[in-house]
């Protein structure tokens, strides 16, 4: 509404010929071209949009491409991309933000079809491109995602017939990672074949798209039944599904599983997208929703196993989400793990265990599960922040090797290889 009444004055102004009036200028842009990157669906169609924009007192109004942006001056001053104020061989600010003055406006402004000019008080010009401010600007991010997904249940993902990629071409080649990469940002999960059942093929493997993660289950570690660890995982019960090392500050963001060996019978593994369960809940409960994404709880891990002594902690709420957007980043939820409830106020606690039912439950439907054989020469590498897992119990002796990797390091191998993570 108020975009279209700002189109309806800048239109007025221009007819009336208007430079100034009231302390604010209004100018406009000959048509400029638009690819439509301020909108949440990309559009390589070529459109033309006119380029209108607001001299406020205290801020700097642009309507381009369907968006009306706003823009702080200090702001616009604080970005300059100029030599004087950006360094373009190491991509970092060089200009000194706490010197910008708080009042500062510009002196003139000038704008064509691709380019907004700000000339400053001491004479310093900053350019921008339209496109660039349409991308950056508060307004065109809420409409962004920061990483692109595909929800799924059981049969979506069954559906999709995501391939698996070989040890070969994932080690060997980029195309092959780069594949690997992609299934595993859309899904959160990711599969390599034929992988040796060893533990150093095992490790080979991880430390192609990252650091392993130290932990105080060290680097590489080896999973059986035999409770040498404090954790319910060293035995052959089943596990409902989780998310790992909630009890760390920072949760783990992947780790990968590679059965080496069973004899036996059982031991499924359980996935499930927990960002799937929780759209749900976002559609159907919302109030539900936001309270999950604002009640901070502990989450604690407690050892006295052997020469193993640990008492960890970490603290944040079941769902994250980014502030601008909304847009859910990491899944907390470990019902074993999770501490004493001594973080929420009485009048809050029902309400929190009904929003945590509602999602449980989504959690829960059976058509949300995917059962998954793991066999010596599959890998599997989970989303540890978006998919849960579980396993269902088993017999005999079952051998797993494994390891945390660190995020950053996936989604910069990601982004290096031109995907959008």
């Amino acid at each position: 509404m108020w975009s279209h009444k700002l189109a309806q004055l800048f239109s007025e102004a221009r007819r009336l010929g208007i430079k100034a009036a009231k302390g604010q200028h209004y100018g406009s842009a000959r048509f400029c071209r638009s690819t439509g990157i301020g909108n949440r669906y990309l559009s390589m169609a070529p459109a033309t949009q006119e380029c209108s924009w607001v001299l406020h007192k205290d801020h700097f109004e642009l309507l381009y491409s369907g968006t009306c942006m706003r823009f702080d001056y200090v702001w616009l001053r604080d970005h300059c991309r100029s030599a004087s104020c950006y360094n373009p061989k190491t991509n970092q600010r060089s200009l000194d933000t706490a010197s910008v003055e708080l009042d500062i406006r510009p002196a003139q402004v000038r704008v064509d079809e691709t380019t907004i000019y700000l000339t400053w008080p001491d004479g310093h010009m900053t350019r921008y491109g339209l496109e660039w401010l349409s991308q950056n600007s508060y307004e065109g991010q809420k409409q962004q995602l920061v990483q692109p997904r595909i929800l799924w249940n059981a049969n979506t993902y069954k559906e999709a017939n995501v391939p698996s990629i070989s040890y070969f071409d994932f080690l060997e080649t980029n195309e092959g990672l780069k594949d690997f990469l992609k299934n595993f940002l859309l899904y959160g999960i990711a599969f390599v074949d034929d992988v040796p059942a060893t533990r150093e093929d095992t490790e080979r493997a991880a430390q192609r798209i990252s650091h392993i993660r130290e932990t105080i289950y060290g680097k590489m570690w080896d999973l059986t039944s035999d409770f040498s660890r404090g954790d319910t995982a060293y035995t052959k019960l089943a596990l409902d599904r989780h998310t790992d090392t909630t009890y760390f500050q920072e949760p783990c963001g992947m780790q990968l599983f590679h059965c080496l060996r069973h004899e036996g019978t059982g031991g499924r593994t359980l996935l499930v997208d927990g960002f799937h369960a929780a759209e749900q809940v976002r559609q159907h409960h919302l109030e539900d929703f936001d309270l999950l994404c604002t009640v901070p709880l502990k989450h604690e891990y407690i050892e006295n196993v052997g020469a193993s002594h640990n008492h960890m902690v970490g603290i944040g709420p079941v769902l994250n989400v980014y502030p601008w957007n909304k847009e859910l980043y990491m899944i907390r939820y470990n019902n074993y793990d999770r501490a004493v409830i001594n973080t929420v106020p009485h009048d809050l606690v029902h309400h929190w265990y009904a929003a945590h039912r509602i999602l449980s439950n989504e959690l829960r439907r059976p058509e949300n599960e995917l059962w998954v054989k793991l066999k010596p020469g599959k890998v599997l590498f989970v989303d540890n922040w978006r998919v849960l897992h579980g396993r269902e119990s088993f017999t005999g002796f079952r051998q797993l090797c494994g390891c945390y990797l660190t995020r950053d390091d996936v989604l910069n191998i990601a982004r290096l290889l031109g995907l959008k993570a």
